[in-house]
């Protein structure tokens, strides 16, 4: 590890020094290039010393315990080596972290899809349960989140919705919700009391960048239609809603969610792009698909990765095996607990593979 980190070191001073140089600065590409390159290996580099300096303090104790005649010299130097041994195990455990490899996708938007699968109209209900969950947790990391399509239930539930979400290391955290959720409950439309099981689909993409994937103007179809749907606040009964089919891939993404046309176009365009680089790294790139498929949080769509059981008030989490009695909060949006977690185990599986 000291080996990786020094050599970490080493390209880090190159890179400072490329930064001071005039050619590079006046590059403004290789120059914006470089500063995210320095921002990401900052981090890991005050660690680094920070460890080093640790190892210098130990060694500088050790060599006084065995050398000093001088008692309460010794004492004071036994208690410091203790805590600076407390601060090395914990270094021991963040810097492997620190040099894995960082998914490049991370600080990224996000576009979320969420579907009512088996169940009818309670999964439709369930999705709309998701969506207001994802909502306030997104508030809670201080996230925007804006709606781009949704077919909505006459009982406030949705068929489908699309929507992004904005902010900082969005995709580092929401990346571990693509996949099958599935709930249990006394739907509201059950007279009986039975408890029903239905599921709902989720799908977790980073927003593609321009530069990430290139559309031609020339393969796409726009059609402009009326708004129309179970009308209240998703919906917008105008003349200006867009549909964009990406002809190459089939592709078929609308907009109704805005008055402006121009906004709806926008919006669906984010989509779109997201979707075609998705299918791009699911076709053309197995050896990324297949690390994809192997991260905790990659999530098969078709297959479950969490249960909300509601007669329990409970939360599975069946990649990982966390059971949290606090479905109400949860629900909520109080989802720290559960992405932490999924995070920790996703590390911990690529820390195993990488020895």
């Amino acid at each position: 590890m000291l080996e990786k980190l020094q050599q970490v070191e080493e390209h880090f001073a190159e890179v400072e020094s490329r930064l001071g140089d005039p050619s590079v600065v006046a590059d403004v590409e290789k120059f914006t290039a470089l500063t995210r390159e320095h921002a990401a290996l900052e981090p890991i580099i005050r660690k680094f010393r920070e460890y080093k300096k640790l190892l210098a303090q130990i060694e500088e104790d050790k060599i006084l315990l065995e050398t000093s005649a001088d008692d309460e010299l010794k004492t004071l130097a036994a208690e410091e080596l203790a805590e600076l041994k407390r601060s090395k195990a914990t270094l021991d455990v963040e810097l492997p972290i620190l040099l894995l490899p960082k998914d490049p996708n991370d600080d990224k938007n996000v576009v979320m899809e969420i579907r009512g699968g088996v169940g009818g109209e309670e999964a439709a209900l369930f999705a709309g349960d998701l969506f207001r969950m994802y909502t306030r947790y997104a508030e809670r990391q201080g996230w925007h989140v804006d709606i781009v399509d949704a077919n909505a239930t006459t009982i406030g539930g949705f068929k489908e919705i699309i929507f992004t979400v904005d902010g900082a290391g969005a995709f580092s955290k929401l990346k571990y919700e693509s996949g099958t959720h599935r709930v249990q409950r006394v739907p509201v439309t059950e007279s009986g009391g039975r408890i029903h099981t239905s599921a709902v689909t989720v799908a977790v993409m980073p927003e593609a960048e321009d530069v990430d994937v290139t559309i031609n103007p020339a393969d796409l179809r726009i059609d402009t239609y009326c708004a129309s749907g179970a009308g209240g606040q998703y919906v917008n009964r105008t003349e200006t809603a867009i549909r964009i089919t990406h002809l190459p891939t089939g592709i078929v993404v609308q907009c109704q969610d805005e008055k402006s046309q121009l906004k709806n176009k926008e919006k669906a365009m984010r989509v779109l792009r997201a979707r075609v680089q998705d299918l791009a790294v699911r076709e053309q790139t197995e050896a990324i698909a297949a690390d994809r498929k192997n991260q905790v949080g990659s999530g098969d769509r078709s297959g479950r990765i969490r249960t909300y059981n509601f007669p329990q008030g409970r939360v599975t989490d069946h990649r990982i095996g966390l059971t949290l009695h606090k479905l109400d909060a949860i629900l909520n949006g109080e989802l720290d607990e559960l992405i932490a977690a999924l995070i920790t185990a996703d590390r911990a599986k690529k820390l195993s593979a990488s020895k």
